[in-house]
C-alpha cells in the first residue's frame, strides 16, 4: 500500500520477536533491542505506531472488559471500537498527528486512551519499550484479552476474527501514515 506514495517521513515495517513472556519487560525484547539501538545511535524517529490485536470485534453489550470498570462508563460494554493508548503526557507531535488522521480516515470506531503506566495494558506491547528510550509511540488494539477470550487459547483463530473491520484498521495505519504531519 505504502509502494509509490510520497510520504513526508520514513517509514519501517518492523515485525518484533519475543514480545511474549518470559522475555516481556526484558532487554530481550525485539522492540528493545531495536529501540536502544536507535537511541544509542541517535537515530531520529519522529515515532512508531504498534499494531497489537486488531482484529476481534463484537457488538454484543457486555463483550468489553477493561482494567478498571469505571472505564465501560466511558467508552462502554461492547468491544466493536479499535483503541489507540497513548502516554498520559509528554506523546509528542507524531502521536497527535497519527490519532488525527486516524480518528479523520473514519474508517472504524475509534477511541483514544491515555492513562498512568500503572493501569493494566496501557504498556503491553512493543511500544512500551519506545517510551522508555523517549521516542513517541503508541499502539493500536482492540484491547486484547480485555474483549477476546479466545486470547492465548486453542479457540484463538482466524474465524474467530473480523477481518472486514481488521481491514478498515489496516485502512486507516495507512491514511494516518501517508498524512502525517
Amino acid at each position: 500500500m505504502l509502494k509509490g506514495q510520497k510520504l513526508k517521513y520514513r517509514v519501517d515495517l518492523v515485525a518484533y520477536t519475543l514480545e511474549e513472556p518470559p522475555y516481556f519487560r526484558t532487554e530481550n525484547m525485539g522492540s528493545y533491542i531495536h529501540a536502544k539501538y536507535l537511541k544509542d545511535n541517535k537515530i531520529d524517529v519522529y515515532g512508531m505506531a504498534s499494531v497489537e490485536m486488531i482484529g476481534y470485534f463484537r457488538d454484543e453489550k457486555g463483550s468489553q472488559g477493561f482494567p478498571i470498570g469505571i472505564l465501560s462508563w466511558i467508552y462502554g460494554d461492547q468491544g466493536n471500537f479499535i483503541m489507540l493508548a497513548k502516554k498520559m503526557t509528554g506523546a509528542g507531535p507524531f502521536v497527535k498527528s497519527f490519532i488525527k488522521n486516524f480518528k479523520g480516515s473514519k474508517q472504524i470506531k475509534t477511541e483514544t486512551f491515555s492513562a498512568p503506566k500503572f493501569i493494566a495494558g496501557i504498556d503491553y506491547s512493543d511500544h512500551l519499550n519506545y517510551w522508555n528510550f523517549d521516542i513517541p509511540a503508541l499502539m493500536i488494539t482492540d484491547t486484547s484479552f480485555f474483549r477476546n477470550k479466545n486470547y492465548h487459547q486453542t479457540t484463538d483463530t482466524l474465524k474467530t476474527l473480523d477481518t472486514k473491520r481488521m481491514t478498515k484498521v489496516i485502512d486507516a495505519i495507512f491514511l494516518s501514515i501517508i498524512h502525517l504531519k
